[in-house]
């Protein structure tokens, strides 16, 4: 079993910056990939970034150079540093894992991007 909770959400204007955070309730050294999805209203969750055990990441196209996925094992988190955001990122965030073949998300946070 593997609990996730994230935090950082939040009101921004467009161009601000929001860090999110997630954190895992067991070791993440033996978690191969971990990812931030989103889900805006009425629209399909999409992957946003993922990292892997060896740090190598992946974005989608709409944020890259604006959004940086990290990972500390120490810690047990997986983080998503936001920058430039735009009205388009607004959205609910959530963490995900895929452990000893179960797939685990967290509850999610809000991000609003708006004047």
């Amino acid at each position: 079993q593997v609990h996730l909770a994230e935090s950082g959400g939040g009101l921004v204007q467009p161009g601000g910056s929001l860090r999110l955070s997630c954190a895992v309730s067991r070791t993440i050294f033996s978690i191969n990939t971990m990812d931030w999805y989103r889900q805006a209203p009425g629209k399909e969750r999409e992957l946003v970034a993922s990292i892997t055990s060896t740090g190598s990441t992946n974005y989608i196209d709409s944020v890259k150079g604006r959004f940086t996925i990290s990972r500390d094992n120490a810690k047990n988190t997986v983080n998503l540093q936001m920058n430039s955001l735009k009205a388009e990122d607004t959205a609910v965030y959530y963490c995900h894992v895929v452990y000893v073949r179960f797939h685990y998300w967290g509850q999610g946070t809000q991000v609003t991007v708006s004047s």
